[in-house]
């Protein structure tokens, strides 16, 4: 077995030439944080889907050849973490690599991507969720945001949702298999200016809250910036409250660097003009565990 020096994980994503999300926000974050990327690119896309009429690879049948000789190589791997999917085959594809390559110790991340504002993407469809329904029970930490939440669990989606409901939420799809679930952008409000990350670890039963300034705009990518600090925070052995709390600082950091510059919003947040924070001493600030 081939043993890496330092922590290594299989990003499982897709990968834009220009807009700064997926894999290209997973791979600075990660490494800046010690860790060795292993990206295995489900799609190639010109540039991120908000700039519309982009060109799209499909990598299916690249992943199963990278696998197989990743196999053939006996690699191990410290993290597993996955993000845009873009077919029943392909999430098949990364339920296989997770058995295959599970050993003890191992974190599995899976962000669901299937639709926002309670609507599923237009790339996916509702067979999609079934097999999301599936992966996620391999997943040790997931991270669904409320449409994807009320999609996993046949619920109706709500905007704003109350604490009680929200706690009922992800109790419900930790019952599923993962042993945390994240829930981000939570009741956003520009009047109250600020909106909220939730999280539950059923291995103590604590529920966590984080507050956000909310910063109106469509910036892509953020998601994507959140779960990989996450997934580098508890991989080196960072609480979850911790975890989730520099993740929602550094995005918050990385938004403001934009400002003044002129710098077209869906090219994404400035990712790489603050990848110092990741690795700086680190203040708490905003979390709280909630009853």
């Amino acid at each position: 077995m081939i043993r890496p020096s330092i922590q290594t994980v299989a990003a499982i994503h897709d990968i834009s030439g220009y807009g700064k999300v997926s894999l290209t926000v997973a791979i600075p974050v990660l490494s800046s944080m010690g860790f060795q990327v292993c990206p295995l690119p489900t799609a190639v896309l010109s540039t991120n889907t908000e700039y519309g009429d982009f060109s799209f690879l499909n990598l299916t049948d690249n992943m199963e050849e990278m696998i197989k000789h990743w196999k053939r190589l006996n690699l191990r791997f410290d993290a597993i973490y996955s993000g845009f999917l873009g077919s029943h085959r392909q999430v098949e594809i990364v339920q296989d690599f997770i058995n295959h390559f599970k050993q003890e110790q191992q974190l599995v991340v899976v962000d669901p991507v299937l639709g926002d504002d309670g609507h599923l993407y237009n790339s996916m469809s509702p067979a999609m969720i079934d097999s999301m329904k599936e992966l996620i029970k391999s997943a040790d930490v997931i991270t669904p945001n409320l449409t994807e939440a009320a999609l996993l669990l046949e619920s109706d989606y709500r905007e704003h949702v109350t604490e009680s409901r929200l706690k009922d939420v992800m109790k419900a799809l930790s019952e599923k298999g993962p042993e945390i679930v994240i829930i981000s952008n939570v009741n956003k409000s520009l009047k109250k200016k600020h909106t909220y990350v939730y999280a539950y670890n059923a291995a103590n039963e604590t529920f966590w809250k984080i507050t956000c300034d909310y910063l109106p705009g469509n910036y892509p990518g953020t998601g994507d910036t959140f779960a990989s600090v996450v997934t580098g925070c508890l991989l080196q052995g960072d609480s979850l409250p911790i975890a989730l709390d520099r993740a929602v600082q550094f995005i918050s950091t990385s938004l403001r660097a934009l400002y003044g510059t002129g710098r077209d919003p869906l090219a994404g947040i400035a990712v790489e003009k603050n990848l110092a924070n990741l690795t700086a001493p680190f203040r708490p600030s905003t979390f709280e565990m909630i009853e």
